[in-house]
């Protein structure tokens, strides 16, 4: 019988990043300088970042080098398994393949952990003290939490208040790896002051939270900023989830005919995606790469391509990205993580260039389709990942109805352990869907910088 957990050993852990920029059609226009309107120069991002991480932003080469030190810290988790969903096959009865690469064994829970012990160490190795960060529903400052008491560095957390109320426990863990958490807007910042005082109620936001965070930083010699998404070298770390993943579909015998991940920033999906748009790009193969994001916050379905801040503070560079506006404060709906204005860049360019499908789901229905995975295959899925998974089952149940036998790959990018809350939700009948109007979407792109 075809193996169902499909695994590699340490020695197989990925020696390389991949770069997607070596190979893609069209590269993104670069980020600007925003007082200046011209392309933003390493050194413009030294006041905040490690050198060895802007070079990798703007790197050309199609591989870079993953350090022993952290390919060793990577030997905690790594080699994540890849699982053949079977028991979801037979609940769908279905004659597709159902494979889902599981990071929810890392120490963090999720896929965050891959760069952020990556930051750490480039920040450790630049002599940086602290590190301060954004996050939603709290997978990232988790991770970021844990690789800074791997490499001895402090770790300063701003939470979205929304998320910071609904998923205490994420706080308290990134507490016991003595992070200082911040619920966002906070009294902490200039920013954080004057949106308390203009919006004393508001849920708060990653584009908030990612302004308190970056002025902290620049504030302080001996710290530095850490973004769990979006930027390129970000998306690069997480290519090692790809990369191992095509090893063990390999093995097993099959290639994807669709690849699927969730899309908040971007970096889940990359990291997952890009190995195999790769293919697509240099071999011409016909696998499909869909990015599903919640019709609460849909940035690649609904946004705009064009410049904008990835923040509302209007800190960081000018960024060429589809865009919701920075302006936007998404609902506090419960996948935390998926709630950003903007996307990766790269991630963007590929969805313009039709090499990557963007889809939007419900947030009722993902839930229906966690459920539905955690009774046939035993794991609760973090809402975020969720995403994936819906989209997996609604692709699994065409291939019902055409009669095809095709292969479906996912990634479940987290579980679900400390998201209980909105699982509780779901099952009372409190969860309601919130599609974004288009009033809203309006008034938020209405707020664009002009160039």
């Amino acid at each position: 019988m075809e193996e169902t957990k499909i695994t590699l050993t340490e020695k197989e852990i990925p020696t390389h990043w991949y770069n997607i920029q070596a190979d893609m059609p069209n590269l993104p226009k670069p980020p600007l300088n925003p007082a200046t309107g011209q392309p933003v120069a390493p050194d413009d991002l030294k006041p905040i970042f490690p050198m060895g991480l802007i070079m990798q932003d703007v790197s050309l080469e199609r591989w870079i080098e993953i350090p022993d030190e952290v390919r060793e810290i990577y030997r905690l988790w790594r080699p994540a398994p890849l699982y053949r969903a079977r028991r979801l096959e037979k609940e769908l009865d279905t004659p597709a393949r159902i494979f889902y690469k599981y990071e929810g064994v890392s120490p963090a829970g999720s896929h965050k952990l891959n760069t952020a012990v990556a930051q750490a160490y480039y920040n450790k190795k630049e002599g940086i003290k602290r590190l301060t960060t954004e996050t939603g529903a709290g997978q990232w400052g988790t991770a970021l939490s844990q690789a800074c008491n791997f490499f001895d560095l402090e770790c300063v957390v701003y939470m979205v208040k929304v998320s910071y109320q609904q998923k205490p426990y994420r706080r308290s863990i990134m507490e016991i790896f003595g992070a200082k958490v911040f619920a966002s807007p906070s009294e902490n910042t200039n920013i954080g002051r004057k949106i308390l005082a203009e919006m004393p109620e508001t849920p708060g936001s990653l584009g908030l939270a990612i302004s308190e965070a970056i002025e902290e930083a620049a504030g302080r010699e001996d710290t530095n900023y850490s973004l769990g998404s979006v930027l390129n070298h970000v998306v690069l770390h997480q290519t090692v989830v790809g990369l191992e993943t095509k090893e063990q579909m390999a093995r097993a015998g099959y290639y994807p005919d669709v690849v699927i991940g969730c899309v908040g920033g971007g970096s889940n999906f990359s990291g997952f995606a890009f190995p195999f748009a790769h293919d697509k790009i240099t071999q011409g193969t016909s696998v499909r790469l869909v990015a599903v994001e919640p019709t609460a916050c849909p940035t690649l379905t609904r946004g705009l391509h064009t410049y904008d801040f990835g923040d509302v503070a209007g800190y960081t560079p000018l960024l060429y990205m589809y865009t919701l506006g920075s302006s936007f404060i998404p609902p506090g709906i419960h996948a935390g993580g998926l709630r950003y204005h903007g996307d990766a860049p790269l991630l963007c360019q590929l969805v313009a260039d039709e090499i990557i499908e963007a889809r939007a789901l419900h947030q009722k229905e993902i839930f229906q389709g966690a459920i539905l995975f955690a009774r046939s295959e035993g794991i609760v899925p973090a809402p975020e990942a969720a995403h994936a998974i819906r989209w997996a089952i609604m692709e699994a149940e065409q291939a019902k109805q055409e009669g095809k036998a095709k292969t479906i790959l996912f990634n479940l990018s987290g579980h679900g352990l400390l998201d209980l809350s909105a699982y509780d939700n779901y099952l009372s009948g409190k969860l309601i869907d919130y599609p974004l109007p288009e009033d809203e979407l309006q008034k938020a792109l209405a707020k664009l910088p002009s160039l």
